[in-house]
């Protein structure tokens, strides 16, 4: 649980929906989803982001889920939703909605859909922390919300209290770099990577921890490189890092077919099927799935790794 004197920290799995055939909620195959990050000794598990596919869940999706995933997680670990919306009002319709259930935070884009700049951003944020007793942690995914958080807001609502965290998802390098050093005396805040990628190098700089999709196939390899850090093992850290790397590399499979998100997406959860983690790899529209062809490429890459089915 975090607190004002405990920054949230840690390999944090932003874990996907499965769905069936269908098209609802896969209450089996997540069940066995929070299990199998939870044995896998993550820290935190973050549910209806953008991985998770929060903002094309009905709110009836949103509810089973909610309900499915605290239930199973029951209490062992902390549990953060996501209220991303295109308006202020409708995340604050999400953030009630996430508080019905014993979650631990609440996790919020900027608004998006309309343009959005520095005043806009600073109201979203301190309207969701005035309306709950839960932290909010921001997101910053510019691909997505079209819009970067800027980094000097950030560090004025960390100073204000208003947010807990961030996940910094937006590739700028300085502006992480920048939050890292300008909130190293905000007593409980968190910077947090939200790249698969560098999770070794954030960690290096100073981040708390890491939401990296990958974590939804292969949990233990994060874990080892957020263990190898705080050790201040950086050879092991970067080695497993590396070999993480070359796992992402399914999301580019299916690139030429598809968008990015449904070539991303797709390839996360038909790694997950592969390994008998979940039993279908169905997206919610317009979002599609990979085709038999890319699941073989993909199923070559985990065994390359040496990433079969899971026990049980």
């Amino acid at each position: 649980m975090t607190t004002a004197r405990e920054p949230l920290r840690g390999v944090i799995p932003p874990i996907i929906t499965p769905l069936t055939r269908s098209g609802d909620v896969d209450v089996a195959s997540l069940v066995r989803l929070v299990n199998f990050e939870v044995d896998a000794g993550v820290h935190a598990i973050f549910v209806l982001g953008t991985g998770g596919e929060g903002p094309y869940l009905t709110e009836d999706q949103q509810r089973i889920t909610l309900d499915t995933v605290t239930a199973t997680v029951a209490g062992r670990i902390p549990v953060l939703a996501g209220v991303s919306d295109i308006g202020t009002r409708r995340a604050l319709h999400n953030a009630a909605i996430a508080q019905e259930y014993p979650i631990d935070a609440l996790v919020s884009t900027s608004a998006f859909y309309g343009t959005v700049g520095w005043h806009e951003i600073d109201h979203h944020f301190r309207a969701l922390a005035a309306s709950t007793d839960l932290p909010v942690y921001a997101y910053d995914i510019p691909v997505f919300t079209g819009v970067k958080i800027p980094a000097e807001l950030t560090v004025q609502l960390a100073t204000d209290g208003v947010i807990a965290g961030i996940k910094d998802t937006s590739g700028e390098e300085d502006g992480f770099r920048y939050l890292i050093e300008q909130t190293r005396d905000i007593p409980g805040f968190s910077v947090i990577t939200g790249s698969d990628i560098t999770g070794d190098a954030a960690m290096l700089q100073g981040a708390h921890g890491m939401i990296v999709g990958v974590a939804n196939i292969d949990p233990h390899g994060f874990v080892r490189v957020y263990d190898a850090a705080l050790r201040g093992d950086w050879a092991t850290a970067r080695a497993e890092q590396e070999r993480l790397h070359a796992l992402r590399r399914i999301t580019k499979i299916a690139g030429n077919r598809l968008g990015g998100f449904s070539a991303t997406l797709g390839s996360f959860k038909a790694a997950q099927v592969l390994r008998g983690i979940i039993d279908h790899d169905g997206l919610q529209p317009p979002l599609q799935p990979l085709n038999d062809a890319e699941r073989a490429q993909v199923a070559a890459v985990l065994t390359a790794q040496g990433l079969g089915r899971i026990a049980g």
